[in-house]
C-alpha cells in the first residue's frame, strides 16, 4: 500500500507554514516498506534566522502573560491533540514505523498529558518569601527566554510535547528540530499550538540534520538547549553549549541492567523484558537491555521467553493486529544486525531471532541472546533494537556490582516477590529512572533522565521546572544602612 504524508511545507515559523526548497533534501521513508512518503528541505540560514528572532519576539508577549493564561493554552492544545489522536498516530507509524496500536495509546497522547500536566501546574509557579527579622527576601522564577529542543527519532510526538510544555509553562520560547529521520509529527505539535492560542513564533519547529542543529545552538539569543539523542551528540551539544554558559538537558542513551530474581513472578518478569527490550522494536532509550536471571530460574525464563515470542505479529504497522514494527531506518537496521554477528562471534548463544524478514523495508526479528558475559560488546554497547541479551547471576551482590560496571546510568528494574530486597537493591543501581516490578513507565508526573554518561537535568515532573526557570533572589532591607564609613 503507497502511503503520502507530504507537510504543507517544511517548516513551521512564525504561526504558518514556511518552505525554503534551497535547502538540502530531506526524504521522509516509511521504514515498513522503504517508499519515499514525503520530501522536506534542511533549514538555510534565512530560516534558521525567521525561526530564531520570532521565537524571541513572541517569548516577550508570552512572558508577560499570567501563568494561569499560560496554562489554559497548553490545556487546549492537550485536547486538541486528544481528539486527533488517531490521525496523530497514523502520522506517527508512518514516520517512525511503530505499530498503530502502539502509536495510539503511547506517543500523542503522552505528548498530551505533558501539555495538561504543565498547563495545570503554569499558574501556580511561583517565588517565596523569606522572613529575616526585621528585614525580608522574596525570590522571583522567571523564564531563561529562547529554549532549543533537538529531537530523537524514536518519539518524535512525545518529545516535542516533553521539551515544549515545561518551556511555554515556564514563559520560554522554543525552536524545535526533529530528526531528519522523522520531521513530520512536530509541524503538527507546532500548528496546533497556535490554533491553542500561543503566540505565532512561540513554538517553531525547523528541519536539518547536525549542521542545522549546530547553528541554532551556537546562536547567542539561545538561553538553553535540551537534547534528546547519543552519547556521542550529547558531548558535542554540551561542550557547544557551555562556549556561553547556555543551559542544558541532556537525555541520552543507556545500556540499563533489569534484575530478575529467583522469586519474582515469572510471567510478569518476562513481561516486562518484553517491554524493556522489544516495545518501539527495541528503540527506547532506558531500555532494560541486560536482562541479568538468577541462575536457578534461567533456563525457566528462557522458556516462557521463547513461548511469549510466538505472540509476535510482524506486518504492516497501520494494521491494529500488528505488534511489531521495522526500525526507523535502514542504517539503524544496519547497525543492528552488525551488532547481532558481533554477538555471535564474541561466543553468545542466540537463542530466538537474529535475521531480517525478506522484502521490503527496515525488519529485524526479535532477538535474544544468553550465556553473555559482562565484557562482550553487546553487553557494553547501546545497540537501540530489539536485541536482548540475558546474563546470569548468583546472588544480590553479585548483581548490584556487575549492573552499576558501566558508563550509563540511566534507568534500572528490579523483579523481585520481596518488596524489601527490590527497594534495598534499587537504593544502590546507579540509574536516575528505576521500576520495581514493570519497566520502561514513563507517566509525566515522575522526573525522567539518568546518572552518569546518560544525561543531565531531568524532564517531566515538577524537577523539569528548574531546567527551564531561573531564580532571582531580593533581599529587602527595612531599616537605616549601617556602613564602616
Amino acid at each position: 500500500m503507497t502511503h503520502t504524508a507530504q507537510p504543507t511545507a517544511s517548516h513551521f515559523v512564525n504561526g504558518t507554514h514556511l518552505e525554503d526548497a534551497a535547502g538540502d533534501a530531506i526524504e521522509v521513508i516509511h521504514p515498513a516498506t522503504g517508499a519515499v512518503i514525503a520530501t522536506v528541505h534542511a533549514a538555510t540560514p534565512a530560516v534558521i534566522e525567521a525561526a530564531l528572532a520570532g521565537a524571541v519576539a513572541a517569548q516577550a508577549d508570552w512572558a508577560a502573560r499570567t501563568g494561569t493564561e499560560r496554562g489554559r493554552v497548553l490545556r487546549r492544545a492537550a485536547d486538541l491533540i486528544r481528539a486527533r489522536n488517531r490521525e496523530l498516530s497514523i502520522l506517527e507509524t508512518l514516520d517512525t514505523g511503530k505499530p498503530l496500536q502502539e502509536t495510539l495509546v503511547a506517543d500523542a497522547s503522552s505528548g498530551a498529558d505533558a501539555l495538561e500536566y504543565f498547563g495545570g501546574m503554569a499558574g501556580t509557579l511561583t517565588g517565596q518569601h523569606v522572613a529575616l527579622g526585621a528585614n525580608w527576601g522574596y525570590t522571583i522564577r522567571e523564564p531563561l527566554g529562547l529554549c532549543v529542543g533537538i529531537g530523537a527519532w524514536n518519539y518524535p510526538t512525545q518529545i516535542a510535547c516533553w521539551k515544549a510544555a515545561p518551556a511555554l509553562a515556564c514563559g520560554n520560547a522554543m525552536v524545535f528540530k526533529p530528526s531528519e529521520v522523522t520531521p513530520l509529527c512536530a509541524l503538527k505539535i507546532a500548528e496546533i499550538l497556535v490554533e491553542a492560542g500561543a503566540p505565532p513564533g512561540l513554538f517553531n519547529v525547523v528541519q536539518g540534520a547536525g549542521a542545522v542543529g549546530a547553528a541554532l545552538v551556537a546562536d547567542p539569543r539561545v538561553a538553553k538547549v535540551s537534547l534528546t539523542g547519543s552519547v556521542p551528540t550529547g558531548r558535542k551539544v554540551y561542550a557547544a553549549a557551555a562556549q556561553a554558559m547556555k543551559h542544558v538537558t541532556m537525555e541520552l542513551g543507556g545500556k540499563s541492567p533489569l534484575i530478575v530474581f529467583h522469586d519474582a513472578d515469572l510471567d510478569d518478569a518476562v513481561g516486562g523484558a518484553i517491554l524493556g527490550n522489544f516495545y518501539s522494536t527495541g528503540q527506547v532509550c532506558s531500555n532494560g537491555t541486560r536482562v541479568f536471571v538468577q541462575k536457578g530460574i534461567r533456563d525457566a525464563f528462557l522458556a516462557r521467553l521463547t513461548e511469549r515470542l510466538a505472540g509476535v505479529r510482524m506486518g504492516d504497522p497501520l494494521d491494529e493486529a500488528t505488534n511489531f514494527g521495522p526500525m526507523a531506518s535502514a542504517a539503524q537496521r544496519d547497525i543492528v544486525m552488525g551488532y547481532i554477528a558481533q554477538g555471535i562471534a564474541e561466543g553468545a548463544r542466540l537463542v530466538a531471532g537474529g535475521g531480517c524478514p525478506e522484502g521490503p523495508g527496515f525488519w529485524v526479528e526479535p532477538t535474544v541472546f544468553a550465556d553473555v558475559t559482562d565484557a562482550m560488546t553487546i553487553a557494553r554497547e547501546e545497540i537501540f533494537g530489539p536485541v536482548m541479551c540475558v546474563l546470569d547471576f548468583t546472588d544480590e551482590e553479585e548483581a548490584i556490582a556487575r549492573a552499576n560496571a558501566t558508563d550509563f546510568g540511566l534507568s534500572a528494574g528490579v523483579f523481585t516477590r520481596d518488596l524489601t530486597r527490590a527497594h534495598r537493591v534499587i537504593a544502590r543501581l546507579q540509574a536516575g529512572t528505576c521500576f520495581v516490578n514493570s519497566y520502561n513507565d514513563a507517566p509525566v508526573e515522575l522526573p525522567f533522565g539518568g546518572f552518569k554518561m546518560s544525561g543531565l537535568g531531568r524532564e517531566n515532573a515538577a524537577a523539569a521546572i528548574a531546567h527551564y526557570s531561573q531564580l532571582k533572589s531580593v533581599f529587602v532591607r527595612m531599616g537605616r544602612v549601617a556602613a564602616p564609613f
